[in-house]
């Protein structure tokens, strides 16, 4: 008897605990054969006639089906990654591509969306439907309809080879960042750390046991070095290992080298925006986006370097001054961090780590909750008796007037076989059904923070408290929808650009005294956070906030140029300088190599698109900024948010969702006066 492929079972939930390497591929292959043939039977009803139900809302289906046996998988690759696991999953990538290009480039296919949106029905569908079916023949230009076929051949030729090169990128940064770890038995070369940070290094020891202090370059360890070590030669020690990542410069050069994939990965994409008809990427990549044009966003970034670089330099010149009164004459990038918050401390008596007491893990979830709770009428639960691929793993569910919602799974903590950062993804999207049920939708949200130590809860940084609102935002965003098709509910079908709006809107609350009395709380004392250090957070708000705007300019800038002008005989490293020249305050050494280990742009979303953060910060600042007016915690204008952004998804164009909400199209101040960077806030 044939042994149960838990991939190719229904199911509510993934069972994550039954999914096996040798699962993955044999389902992906049957499922992509049953989808081809499903195709071709559906387009001979299809063709000349077709339906929405016939037609999109049984190919939601098919997609549906798909998505409940990939996504758990792509979900273990990033979390628990191991070499069984991987080698499954990037035997299914070249697999997964040709399938969505033969999609893409299916003539019948095209014809039939074509033939419905030109339909009579089609003038009363409502305006979801309609949004769908445009951005479903905009993407099907944009993979290669209108190309001779040997072009279509290499259109796919292309899209396979970058499926491949930016799993490659990613799997060598993870390999790269665990290849490195220093173990320390003297216990002086740790002066400065605080004893969170010695204690989880012990553990990290005791784990692979070794006795004393093992550092790694996973980012708690990291940041604790740079941020707290006195020891200066430890911290440039590590500096050079983690900024030389998966390159060919550092202590391991040359062994995950993900250089030569950066220029792969570059002239395929070049080669691509060409085959179809664009000058370069960025023009490729803004096909789908909220901004107009290259020049619109260039000008965007550059107005912002222009505001910011002032602020910045005097953040600079202060840093610097500070470090000489303290001994440090030549201050140095792996110095930046140390007496930032040296500075910091002298300034407002606060540090991170000072306040990490105030932010039990529990305490921030629950404010959390009671903030989104009060904002937009909903209710969290904590369920158990769940699958899951971790023990630190929880599961919620949200309910509105007792329905339920959506569920979420939460994983927050750093760990070795996982990718680092903090992300959410959709685990399955919100639609009803050929049957007319209603499918609920479910998240995935994955930090990295530093886990509990013997006898404390996890205690987050405020940065850390930040983050995980931030991606809480992006699954309400998620999560919230009203819309019932799958195209663009949620995040689906969302521009990239505006896909931030949600998340970067709900770290304001970390920074309101209403909203600091909810999640705060001692976590041995439970009193809540003292006025004074509150105070001290406020005032230490926008330290350095100039630095920390140019470093964000630097990288979307590098991004957009690197994709606009490939080809034109300049490195990576040669574009990154000239954008370092234009807007950098601080020079890195010769040696780093930011850009091997900037997956965002390699291995992720953002190509041509990191701006994205920037300009959607624009529109959520302007967003908050209704909310200042009329009370942060106002629970009409929290229903206003919903209806007109979250509950909308991809449904209308983002300028058009936003407008609706605020009444005008965004304004820059509200950024720059956030940010500490207007003549008004300085």
């Amino acid at each position: 008897m044939t042994a149960i492929n838990p991939l190719l079972q229904d199911f509510d939930l993934p069972p994550y605990s039954l999914i096996k390497p040798e699962h993955v591929e044999p389902a992906i292959d049957q499922i992509l054969a049953d989808n081809r043939a499903a195709i071709s039977a559906l387009l001979e009803t299809q063709q000349n006639n077709p339906s929405w139900s016939g037609l999109v809302l049984a190919l939601d289906e098919l997609n549906a089906r798909l998505g409940r046996a990939w996504s758990p998988v792509s979900h273990l690759n990033a979390v628990c990654n191991s070499a069984e696991l991987r080698a499954a999953y990037e035997a299914c990538l070249p697999k997964l591509s040709e399938f969505w290009t033969e999609m893409g480039q299916n003539k019948p296919l095209f014809e039939a969306y074509e033939a419905l949106a030109k339909s009579p029905a089609a003038e009363g569908f409502e305006v979801a439907q309609k949004t769908i079916l445009e951005h479903a023949l905009r993407d099907f230009r944009l993979s290669g309809i209108d190309l001779p076929p040997a072009e279509q051949q290499r259109y796919g030729e292309i899209q396979m080879k970058l499926s491949e090169l930016t799993s490659r990128f990613s799997n060598q940064l993870l390999d790269a960042t665990q290849a490195w770890t220093k173990h320390i038995t003297d216990q002086s070369q740790l002066a400065g750390l605080p004893d969170s940070a010695k204690a989880q290094m012990a553990q990290a020891a005791k784990a692979k046991e070794l006795d004393g202090w093992l550092i790694s370059l996973e980012f708690p360890s990291y940041y604790a070095v740079m941020t707290y070590a006195d020891d200066r030669a430890l911290r440039e020690e590590l500096y050079a290992a983690y900024c030389t990542r998966a390159s060919d410069q550092g202590p391991n050069a040359g062994q995950f080298d993900n250089g030569p994939l950066m220029e792969q990965i570059l002239d395929l994409r070049q080669e691509l925006a060409r085959l179809l008809g664009f000058a370069h990427y960025s023009e490729l990549s803004l096909a789908s986006k909220m901004a107009e044009n290259t020049e619109q966003v260039l000008h965007f970034l550059r107005d912002l370097a222009v505001r910011s670089k002032p602020f910045a330099q005097r953040d600079l010149q202060e840093l610097k001054a500070f470090a000489a009164e303290q001994g440090c004459a030549d201050l140095q990038s792996w110095d930046v961090g140390y007496y930032s918050e040296k500075l910091r401390q002298q300034r407002y008596s606060i540090s991170q780590e000072q306040v990490r007491a105030w932010f039990p893990i529990d305490k921030v979830l629950s404010g959390l909750f009671a903030i989104v709770q009060k904002l937009y009428g909903i209710e969290i639960a904590e369920l158990s008796g769940f699958d899951s691929w971790h023990p630190d793993v929880r599961l919620f569910e949200i309910r509105e007037n007792g329905q339920h919602v959506g569920r979420f799974f939460f994983d927050l903590y750093a760990r070795a076989n996982k990718r680092g950062g903090a992300w959410m993804d959709g685990a399955r999207d919100k639609r009803r059904s050929a049957a007319g049920e209603l499918i609920s939708p479910v998240a995935n949200l994955v930090c990295n923070f530093t886990p509990a130590v013997e006898g404390q809860p996890a205690l987050l940084t405020h940065d850390e408290v930040t983050t995980l609102f931030h991606e809480f935002g992006h699954g309400l965003h998620h999560l919230l929808t009203r819309i019932e098709h799958a195209g663009v509910s949620g995040i689906n079908g969302v521009a990239w650009d505006a896909v931030e709006l949600p998340s970067q809107f709900m770290e304001n609350w970390c920074w309101e005294p209403e909203g600091l009395a909810l999640i705060s709380g001692n976590f041995e004392s439970g009193e809540p956070l003292p006025k004074d250090l509150l105070d001290k957070m406020l005032a230490a708000k926008n330290f350095q906030s100039g630095l920390m705007m140019v470093r964000q300019l630097e990288f979307s800038l590098f991004d957009f140029e690197l994709h606009a002008t490939h080809g034109d005989g300049r490195s990576v490293l040669d574009v990154l300088d000239g954008i370092r020249d234009e807007v950098a305050v601080i020079r890195p050494p010769a040696f780093n190599r930011f850009a091997n280990s900037f997956a965002h742009i390699f291995a992720g979303g953002y190509a041509a698109g990191y701006y994205s953060y920037k300009w959607a910060e624009v529109l959520s600042a302007d967003a908050f900024s209704l909310f200042e007016e009329q009370g942060v915690l106002n629970p009409e204008t929290g229903r206003a948010f919903r209806e007109a952004i979250l509950a909308r998804g991809g449904s209308q164009e983002a300028m058009r969702l936003f407008v609706d909400f605020r009444g005008r199209e965004p304004s820059i101040d509200a950024l720059l006066r956030h940010s500490g960077l207007s003549e008004e806030a300085a």
